[in-house]
């Protein structure tokens, strides 16, 4: 089995103005169209079961009609299983992640840079405790965006604060931990009680990834592509590739989200 636990999709009315946009802001060239029906087809090619859905808010009227939307890729199943997302100026923050977890969604998308905010923020500390007590996994981005290229946002520095001041939060850190930043990650994240998805993998140096691979604990990775900016296919063969038992790379294509996902995994293959 394959899970892709980062990925994402845009409505297709705005689909390709939103993947020029991005391309614009970043400079990075999209692999697809960024679509539901794109992301089917790229499953289907590269072999994938299953794809988390992550969808990024940028401002906080957008909560209603994206979680909305994620509840509804949710119930059509074939084969994708949404998070939620929330954004730090939401009001009534305990309210809103209560109805995240309302809605069927398993967790919560944040992203520090495009939110304009620091990781270790208090509004996104309320956000995280929140979701602990309500039992939802939490996914950010980490690391360098080009879209805030001279401040980052979530580096180690915000994460071990955070992992200080916010008790039984289920986190999973993007791009291994800090996007070209793995030094820090290496240093300072490597083991810390966190899981790290291993998008964008072909950009890191192979001896660096298995060295923070073996400190951190492989029943701690997690196979992610972030669609549509890099393919299913060339990230998996990337980690098809590593000098690894083929039992860890199980463990990673699909076995330890299958753990932190539990019987959704099922539910969404049975959708199908």
């Amino acid at each position: 089995m394959i899970i892709d636990f980062h990925t994402h999709v845009y409505p297709d009315r705005i689909a390709a103005r939103t993947i020029q946009t991005l391309h614009d802001v970043s400079g990075l060239v999209a692999c697809a169209d960024g679509t539901l029906a794109g992301l089917h087809q790229e499953m289907r090619e590269s072999g994938t079961d299953v794809s988390v859905v992550l969808p990024v808010m940028t401002k906080p009227s957008q909560f209603a009609t994206i979680n909305k939307t994620a509840a509804r890729i949710n119930e059509e199943g074939g084969g994708m299983i949404s998070f939620g997302g929330i954004h730090p100026d939401t009001e009534d923050v305990r309210k809103a992640v209560r109805k995240i977890r309302q809605l069927g969604l398993p967790g919560i998308k944040l992203h520090p840079e495009y939110q304009h905010a620091y990781f270790d923020d208090i509004r996104y500390l309320r956000i995280l405790d929140a979701a602990a007590e309500e039992g939802l996994l939490v996914v950010t981005h980490a690391g360098f965006d080009p879209v805030s290229p001279d401040v980052c946002h979530c580096t180690s520095k915000e994460i071990l604060h955070v992992l200080q001041e916010v008790e039984g939060c289920r986190l999973v850190l993007a791009h291994f931990g800090g996007l070209k930043r793995w030094d820090e990650v290496e240093r300072d994240i490597a083991g810390a009680p966190v899981w790290l998805d291993v998008s964008f993998l072909p950009w890191i140096p192979q001896d660096q990834f298995l060295r923070i691979a073996a400190r951190h604990g492989l029943d701690k990775l997690l196979f992610a592509s972030d669609w549509p900016w890099e393919k299913q296919a060339d990230v998996l063969n990337c980690l098809n590739a590593l000098p690894l038992p083929e039992e860890d790379r199980e463990r990673i294509r699909a076995g330890n989200a299958v753990q932190l996902l539990g019987k959704r995994v099922e539910a969404c293959l049975m959708k199908k």
